[in-house]
């Protein structure tokens, strides 16, 4: 099974220069925890609810404040032709729970995310299950 076919397609994003303020808002308008942030076109990092929580609640940080001050900008990604064992290996790799999904090497176009829940969703292999399993346990 490749990423192509369990990813959520056309992922939402957020201009870089948006606030914390309105990152917060928009995910709890959409119910995620996670968006990319992009500038130029350009995927320039990423931010969580755990974010949020630890970099700007945690710290006392304006919500005002441009959210690029407490996202990551190690923007961690894998193909949508990559098979999805090898995905929940660099997730494992990684302890992260999703990965922005790129079309190709060459054009490296955001097309979409891939999370635990999204693998879990068409999970039908015992040994993949494991793996998905494994991966989760680091946020136990």
């Amino acid at each position: 099974m490749q990423v192509r076919d369990v990813m959520t397609k056309q992922p939402h994003y957020l201009d870089a220069d948006a606030s914390i303020r309105e990152v917060a808002q928009t995910m709890s308008e959409r119910n995620t925890g996670f968006e990319p942030l992009v500038k130029d076109d350009r995927v320039t990092g990423v931010v969580t609810d755990r974010d949020l929580a630890l970099r700007a609640y945690a710290d006392n940080r304006s919500l005002d404040e441009k959210v690029s001050a407490i996202a990551s900008d190690k923007v961690l990604y894998t193909y949508e032709s990559e098979d999805v064992d090898h995905v929940l290996e660099n997730m494992i790799d990684q302890h992260v729970q999703r990965l922005l999904v790129l079309n190709d090497p060459e054009k490296k176009d955001l097309s979409g995310i891939v999370s635990l829940g999204d693998i879990a969703n068409h999970c039908e292999d015992d040994q993949l299950a494991r793996k998905l399993v494994s991966c989760a346990r680091h946020y136990q």
